[in-house]
C-alpha cells in the first residue's frame, strides 16, 4: 500500500485496493480461504498489484543499485514475475544472484529454485548451456543469412508438448460439436497460437505443431461414429472448406529481436 501511495492520492481507490487484498477466496472444493499476505490468487487485480510490487522491489533496485555497481553492461528484461538478467562479466552475474535473494527476502519473496540459474550464454565460446527458456520460447545463438551471430527463438520444447497435450484434450471434449462450431473454435485457437509464437525464425516449430493438430483432429473426427467418417483426401478438403489457417509468421521484420555485443 505504501508503494501505491507514492503515485496514487485517490483515497477511495486505495480503500478499494485494501478490500481487494483482504477479499476471501472461494476454493474449488467449496471452502473459503482468508488470505493473510500477498494478493488473492486468481484475483482480477492480482497481476497489476504484483507488477507494481516488483517495480519497486526489482526494477528500481536494479537501475539505481545494481547497474551503477557493475563495471560492464547489465540488463534486466522482466514480464510480470518472469525475468532474465544479462551481464557481460561472470563475477557480476554471480554477485547479483546472491544479492537478489537477500533483496527479495526483505519483501517476503523467494526465487524459484527450478527456474533460477546462472549460465554462460556466449555467442563465441558456446561453453556450458547454450540456450534458455523465457516466456514460452527457447533462446539460443545462431547465424543469420550473412553468417553473422544472431539471437534465435523457437517454441520451447516444454510448451510445445503442453500445447499438443492440451489440444488433444480439447478434441476429446469437443468432438461432438457441429462442424461449423468446432472449426470456428479451432480457427480462433490457431490464430491466437500463430499471433504469439509466429516470430521470425520459428517456422519449424509452427509447422510441427500444425502437423500434430491435423493428425489429432483427423483421428478424433473419425471417432465420432462407429464407421470411419473421413479419408485423408476428404479431410484435407474439409480443412479448406472451413479455411483452417496454416502456419505463418506474424512478426514484422522491423520488430525482430536483435541482441549484438560489440
Amino acid at each position: 500500500m505504501r508503494m501505491l501511495e507514492l503515485r496514487v492520492e485517490n483515497k477511495p481507490f486505495l480503500l478499494l485496493v485494501k478490500k481487494w487484498l483482504k477479499a476471501r477466496v472461494l476454493n474449488t472444493d467449496g471452502k473459503v480461504l482468508h488470505p493473510v499476505t500477498g494478493t488473492p490468487q486468481g484475483g482480477i487485480i492480482s497481476p497489476l498489484l504484483a507488477n507494481v510490487y516488483l517495480h519497486y522491489v526489482l526494477d528500481l533496485w536494479f537501475k539505481k543499485v545494481v547497474k551503477p555497481r557493475c563495471r560492464n553492461r547489465a540488463y534486466l528484461i522482466r514480464y510480470a514475475d518472469d525475468f532474465v538478467c544479462a551481464f557481460e562479466r561472470e563475477d557480476e552475474a554471480r554477485w547479483f544472484r546472491e544479492a537478489l535473494e537477500e533483496r527479495l527476502k526483505k519483501f517476503k519473496l523467494a526465487l524459484s529454485a527450478e527456474k533460477t540459474r546462472v549460465i554462460a550464454f556466449d555467442r563465441v565460446k558456446n561453453a556450458g548451456e547454450t540456450s534458455f527458456d523465457f516466456l514460452g520460447f527457447e533462446f539460443r545463438w545462431g547465424t543469420d543469412r550473412k553468417r553473422k551471430p544472431n539471437l534465435k527463438r523457437r517454441t520451447s520444447r516444454k510448451k510445445l508438448r503442453n500445447s499438443r497435450k492440451n489440444f488433444m484434450q480439447w478434441c476429446r471434449e469437443n468432438r461432438h460439436q457441429r462442424l461449423q462450431e468446432l472449426f470456428t473454435m479451432l480457427n480462433a485457437k490457431l490464430r491466437g497460437y500463430y499471433n504469439y509464437y509466429g516470430v521470425i525464425g520459428n517456422c519449424r516449430s509452427l509447422n510441427e505443431f500444425y502437423s500434430q493438430v491435423r493428425l489429432t483432429l483427423f483421428s478424433w473426427l473419425n471417432r465420432r461414429s462407429q464407421r470411419r467418417s473421413y479419408r485423408w483426401e476428404t479431410f484435407e478438403q474439409l480443412l479448406k472448406r472451413y479455411r483452417v489457417p496454416t502456419p505463418h509468421i506474424t512478426q514484422k521484420p522491423r520488430t525482430q529481436l536483435s541482441l549484438r555485443w560489440t
